[in-house]
């Protein structure tokens, strides 16, 4: 059942916010075989929105504009839309004013941001991040940069650090395997975490951590 009490769900980026995302529940949306869990959102059905999605075997949602663009990332399943089929790992953009109707076959897991673009970023992007770790030693995967805003990918260890990152204040991170530490925050695989005020020497990994992370955008 799609529940409408998804008003303004975090939505001042003056402060911290984390949310272990397996401690929530999953909410219906207006499609069958499609739930969310909301991290932040504006406004039920339209406006700024970063979830955590589901979608279950053969579920389908109806075709929708992204007049501010999307961003995806695939935790695991298959994705798919008119322009293909998106496996774990695969992570797009589409940029304003653009439009598909999603559906999936096996399943999926997806982080998702809504109508966060800047109205000039028109750039379409889509990267299948499993084969380019395959071609690459280093532990941070570059996905996109546009101004002052930045995704990767990163692979820690305890010997690695975010210090030598150009990172802004404005950090967003979402824990795909293994546990970090931010200060008193302890981010378990599935946690979501927005900061104002990143401090990297506040940031620790004791042993594994595979994060996405995004920086100057907000």
């Amino acid at each position: 059942m799609f529940s409408w009490l998804l008003l303004m769900l975090n939505m001042d980026f003056a402060q911290t916010v984390f949310i272990d995302t397996n401690q929530e529940e999953w909410i219906g949306s207006p499609m069958t075989g499609v739930f969310r869990k909301p991290l932040a959102r504006e406004e039920a059905e339209r406006g700024h929105a970063t979830s955590i999605v589901q979608y279950q075997p053969k579920s389908v949602f109806r075709p929708h504009p992204h007049p501010l663009g999307e961003e995806i990332l695939v935790l695991n399943g298959v994705f798919s839309d008119e322009s293909g089929d998106f496996k774990a790992g695969s992570y797009f953009r589409n940029p304003p004013g653009t439009s598909h109707a999603p559906h999936s076959d096996e399943g999926c897991l997806l982080l998702v941001k809504l109508h966060q673009f800047h109205p000039s970023d028109l750039n379409q992007v889509t990267l299948d991040t499993s084969s380019i770790w395959y071609q690459q030693e280093s532990s941070i995967l570059p996905l996109y940069q546009y101004g002052e805003e930045r995704v990767y990918l990163v692979r820690m260890t305890g010997e690695n650090t975010l210090t030598t990152f150009a990172l802004s204040q404005a950090v967003e991170i979402f824990v795909i395997s293994g546990l970090a530490n931010y200060g008193e925050y302890k981010l378990p695989a599935g946690a979501w975490f927005r900061e104002p005020s990143f401090s990297p020497e506040e940031w620790r990994v004791d042993d594994e951590c595979f994060i996405w992370l995004k920086t100057g955008h907000f």
